[in-house]
């Protein structure tokens, strides 16, 4: 699979780790050859699913796809299209989608904004980003998915009402996450206590990363807003 950054946009890190499995490699092409999408072919997103789905969510990096999987297995009504430009954890993700027989998923491995900008006004219900790269080299901030464009894009999509979440065991991305969005305007934090946001999220599967997290003792976040 190869990547041109003149057509994937300012996607920042790592696009291959360690060298595929043949089973990986095989799960991978067999599962991108049915649920990859192209950026040709939405007009109504809604057309990209054998069903015509009541809602459309948005996972942005989904790492393994716990989570994404979960979430798709759970509400069958809805159409996912999930993020993740990094080849492993796509191939990973590929090996689990295999046997579970969903159809509401749709995956994309370029740059999330590539995706956002060709979606239409006001289509999505919510999106979920979970565990972004921290970026944590104050060098580095400006690669960071939460920047003003980023919530401008999503602020198009994201219908009045529909939801974002953010997810991280980092507490400066956190902060940095809350300033930026209070900062732009279009989103509301839900949170009342502190409880809101240390408690992880309805039905939430647990990832590999948040496990990682854990066992190194740092404690998530798990924030919540709304369009406005």
């Amino acid at each position: 699979m190869s990547y041109d950054p003149e057509t994937h946009g300012a996607f920042y890190g790592r696009r291959v780790g360690k060298p595929l499995r043949s089973a990986q490699q095989a799960a991978l092409e067999r599962v991108l050859s049915r649920f990859l999408l192209s950026l040709d072919d939405i007009a109504d997103p809604r057309d990209l699913f054998p069903q015509a789905p009541d809602a459309l969510w948005l996972e942005i990096g989904f790492g393994g796809g716990e989570h994404l999987l979960a979430h798709a297995a759970r509400e069958p009504q809805t159409g996912f299209f999930g993020v993740e430009p990094f080849l492993n954890g796509m191939a990973r993700m590929a090996v689990d989608l295999e046997p579970c027989g969903l159809s509401n998923i749709r995956l994309f491995n370029h740059d999330a904004g590539l995706l956002l900008d060709r979606l239409p006004d006001g289509c999505l219900d919510g999106a979920d980003l979970l565990y972004p790269d921290p970026w944590p080299k104050k060098r580095h901030w400006k690669r960071r998915f939460v920047r003003p464009e980023n919530l401008d894009r999503l602020a198009r999509v994201i219908r009045p009402g529909g939801i974002f979440h953010f997810a991280s065991d980092v507490p400066h991305y956190v902060g940095w996450t809350l300033a930026e969005i209070r900062a732009h305007g279009a989103f509301e934090w839900t949170a009342q206590t502190a409880a809101d946001w240390t408690t992880p999220y309805p039905h939430w599967p647990g990832t590999r990363y948040e496990a990682k997290a854990l066992r190194e003792g740092r404690i998530p976040s798990y924030l919540t807003f709304i369009r406005r």
